[in-house]
C-alpha cells in the first residue's frame, strides 16, 4: 500500500509518500511561505537513482495552489492518504477514517487549536478533491495522550468549566511521542508494554511525556501547546495571574498578549534569539542572556524528568527526539547533569557522536538507558493509516 501523508500548517504543507509494503519513502517535500512572495517548494524523489532534490521559488498564493502543485509532482500510485490533525479533543482516541461527521467534529474542535485545526481541515478538503475515491484518515496529535488519567489532565478550576467548555490538558506531539516510545522499546528488545519511558520531544516546540507500559500517563503541554518547558518563542509554564497583571499594566488586549506569549517569549524573549544554534554561538562568546536562556531551558527539562521519574516510579529509559533532542549534545548533557542519584548517567563521548541513526548515549554505570531516536511522525501516521485500512472496503 502506498500512503501519502499530508501535514498542513498555516503557511506550509509537508508531504511524504510511503511504500508501506517495503517500508520506504518514495517522495518527500514541503511547500513553505504559502501566501507570501515568493513561496518555496522543496521536493525529493527517492525513486530516482540519485534521489533528485529540487528547490523552486514561485508564487503560491493559497493552500489550494500548493496542493495542486504537490499533486502534479506525484507520479506514483496513491492508495490512501493520512492527515496530521493537531486537536481531536475528546472526540477521537485513535486514527479515524474521515467522513462528513469526522470533518464536522474536527471543525467543532477548532476553538481548542485555532492556529492548527483550520489549515489541517483545508488540507483534508483539498485532498478529497484532488484524489477522489481514495480513503482519507485523520491521525490526531492528541490521540496518544487520551490515556492520561483524570487526576493528571484536569485543572483545579470549577468542574463545570471542564464539563461545559472542555478545559483540560490535551497534550500535543502525541504522534511523535508514540513513535519514539515504540521505537525505543524495539531497540531495547522489549515490547512497549514492558517499558517505562520518559520521551523528550525537543524542537522549536517542546514537550515531555511519561509513558508507562506503552501508555501516556502525563505530558508537559496542556490545553494548548503553550504550556511545559520554555520553547523557541513560547513561554512554557508561568503563573496565570501574570496574564491579567500585564494586561492591566501595559494596556495590551488579550489577543496582543497572546501574541507575546506565543511568538515573542521563550528563548526569543530571554536573549532575542530563538534558534539554539545561534544561542550556543553567542553563549560561547560570553553573552549572558544567551547563557541564561540555555540554563533556564535545561533546568526546566531536568525538573520535568525528576517529576516524571516520580510519576512512573521506575524508568527504563530516557528518549530524546526532534531537532534539539537529536542534535544538541550540549542541551542533553546539561539537562542530565548531577542525576546519577537517579541512576541517570550520560556517556560524554557517545553523547557527542552525530548520527542520523538511533543510538544509545548512556554510560556503562547508568541504570537508566538514554537513547536518541530520530523523529518520524510521518511514518507513524502512515503506519496508523495502513493499520486502520487493513479491512477497509469502499461503500
Amino acid at each position: 500500500m502506498n500512503v501519502l501523508v499530508i501535514n498542513t500548517g498555516s503557511s506550509s504543507l509537508k508531504y511524504q509518500l510511503f511504500d508501506m509494503d517495503n517500508q520506504r519513502v518514495l517522495i518527500a517535500g514541503v511547500v513553505e511561505r504559502i501566501g507570501e512572495t515568493p513561496g518555496i517548494i522543496t521536493h525529493r524523489n527517492f525513486c530516482s537513482s540519485s534521489a533528485d532534490k529540487t528547490r523552486e521559488a514561485q508564487p503560491i498564493p493559497n493552500h489550494q495552489e500548493a496542493m495542486h502543485r504537490v499533486a502534479g509532482l506525484i507520479t506514483q500510485k496513491i492508495d490512501a492518504i493520512g492527515h496530521r490533525v493537531v486537536q481531536g479533543g475528546e472526540s477521537f482516541k485513535a486514527a479515524t477514517l474521515i467522513t462528513r461527521d469526522v470533518k464536522k467534529a474536527i471543525q467543532e474542535n477548532n476553538p481548542l487549536a485555532p492556529l492548527h485545526n483550520p489549515p489541517n481541515l483545508i488540507g483534508i478538503h483539498l485532498a478529497e478533491d484532488l484524489f477522489p475515491g481514495k480513503p482519507q484518515v485523520a491521525v490526531f496529535d492528541t490521540n496518544f495522550h487520551q490515556t492520561i488519567p483524570e487526576k493528571a489532565f484536569l485543572y483545579a478550576l470549577p468542574h463545570e468549566y471542564y464539563t461545559k467548555y472542555k478545559i483540560r490538558k490535551y497534550g500535543f506531539h502525541g504522534t511523535s511521542h508514540k513513535y519514539t516510545a515504540q521505537k525505543a522499546a524495539q531497540l531495547m528488545g522489549k515490547k512497549p508494554e514492558e517499558t517505562n519511558l520518559i520521551t523528550l520531544h525537543l524542537g522549536n516546540g517542546c514537550s515531555i511525556s511519561a509513558v508507562k507500559k506503552g501508555k501516556c500517563q502525563d505530558t508537559s503541554m496542556g490545553m494548548t501547546p503553550l504550556a511545559g518547558v520554555m520553547m523557541g518563542t513560547r513561554t512554557g509554564d508561568f503563573d496565570p495571574a501574570i496574564f491579567g497583571y500585564l494586561m492591566e499594566k501595559t494596556g495590551m488586549t488579550q489577543k496582543e498578549l497572546d501574541e507575546v506569549l506565543n511568538k515573542k517569549s521563550g528563548f526569543k524573549g530571554i536573549c532575542g534569539l530563538n534558534d539554539l544554534r545561534d544561542i550556543h554561538e553567542q553563549s560561547a562568546l560570553g553573552d549572558k542572556p544567551a547563557q541564561l536562556a540555555l540554563d533556564m531551558f535545561t533546568y526546566q527539562i531536568k525538573k520535568y524528568i525528576g517529576a516524571y521519574v516520580a510519576v512512573l516510579g521506575h524508568v527504563d529509559a530516557l528518549v530524546f527526539t526532534a531537532g534539539i533532542g537529536e542534535n544538541d549534545e550540549i542541551v542533553r548533557a546539561k539537562a542530565l547533569e548531577e542525576m546519577s542519584f537517579l541512576g541517570i548517567e550520560i556517556d560524554p563521548d557517545k553523547n557527542k557522536t552525530r548520527s542520523r541513526e538511533a543510538r544509545m548515549i548512556h554510560s556503562t554505570k547508568s541504570r537508566v538507558q538514554i537513547w536518541v531516536v530520530p523523529a518520524n511522525e510521518e511514518l507513524q501516521i502512515a503506519m496508523e493509516t495502513c493499520e486502520l485500512l487493513k479491512n477497509y472496503s469502499p461503500q
